[in-house]
């Protein structure tokens, strides 16, 4: 007999690109490219309120913009969508958010923190050869249904600094050893890592991740047949001199206390008939279960 049910769950990352005022060629305004996320997000989270959406690059207006899109079809309070995250810039709402979306009647929030992906992670800062300050933002979760307990971590590393993505995959990793033998350790059924890695799996990020054993790359643990749509994540406005990758993960944290398995995988489209992309990313979709 299973002493905690098994859990069913999405995660959707997305990084949604920052609300520029000079757009890139081809790139529309945030104002044109608002409603397409959320339209992404509202049928992508209409069935599953057990989803958590992770993305990356979210301004404070974004921010606000979101949450309030997404409560916009809640049927109840009850119903509504909450966050965790702060601003990297100054811990509170100046610079990019990496948020983590969730439904407090489903969710039970019993600890958030936000990491500083650098030689004081307690502070606002970059290091190394950074060119921007990144964050983690880390959340436990306890899922009220089932009793099963998630670590669920969201990031965005850094696009230029090599040295720096290394350093912060190795930050990352020592967060999830922390929570596993720290005062949640008992209970965290599982984790996972989502977000913008800005590495390829041939770089010092994803190697470090998923080399060391410590997570588990969605995509390569299912099925082709329970895979859908594209596999490159960035694909930039259409100008780009850049090539098309897959630099977007949802990463499960291995060794918990009950082990996964991945029943669904996708990469959707961010551009359709109206040429408008909703972002220079695509977002990435991965449906787990934490087995009992």
């Amino acid at each position: 007999m299973r002493s905690t049910p098994e859990l069913p769950f999405r995660i959707l990352t997305h990084n949604i690109r920052y609300a520029t005022p000079s757009p890139f060629k081809g790139e529309r305004p945030w104002n044109e490219r608002e409603q397409l996320l959320l339209n992404e997000l509202h049928y992508n989270t209409r069935f599953g309120s057990d989803t958590f959406i992770c993305l990356q690059e979210v301004l404070h207006n974004q921010l606000v913009d979101i949450l309030t899109g997404l409560n916009s079809k809640s049927k109840s309070k009850s119903l509504e969508w909450a966050f965790i995250g702060v601003g990297r810039d100054d811990g509170q709402q100046a610079g990019e958010y990496a948020p983590i979306f969730y439904q407090p009647y489903v969710w039970t929030l019993q600890s958030r923190e936000t990491v500083w992906l650098s030689e004081t992670p307690n502070k606002p800062s970059k290091s190394w050869d950074a060119a921007s300050t990144r964050i983690v933002t880390i959340g436990v979760f306890t899922h009220q249904e089932t009793g099963n307990t998630v670590l669920a971590m969201n990031t965005h590393l850094d696009d230029q600094g090599s040295r720096s993505r290394l350093e912060a995959a190795r930050i990352i990793r020592s967060k999830i050893h922390e929570y596993r033998t720290g005062e949640y350790g008992g209970l965290i059924s599982g984790g996972f890592l989502s977000g913008d890695l800005n590495s390829e799996e041939d770089q010092e990020a994803y190697q470090d991740l998923t080399g060391s054993g410590d997570l588990l790359d969605t995509f390569k643990m299912v099925e082709p047949s329970h895979q859908y749509g594209n596999t490159n994540t960035f694909t930039g406005f259409g100008y780009e001199s850049e090539p098309a990758k897959r630099i977007d993960y949802v990463l499960l944290a291995s060794g918990g206390n009950q082990e996964w398995r991945v029943d669904g995988y996708s990469v959707l489209a961010n551009r359709f008939d109206d040429g408008v992309f909703n972002s220079d990313h695509r977002a990435v979709v991965a449906d787990v279960m934490l087995l009992g």
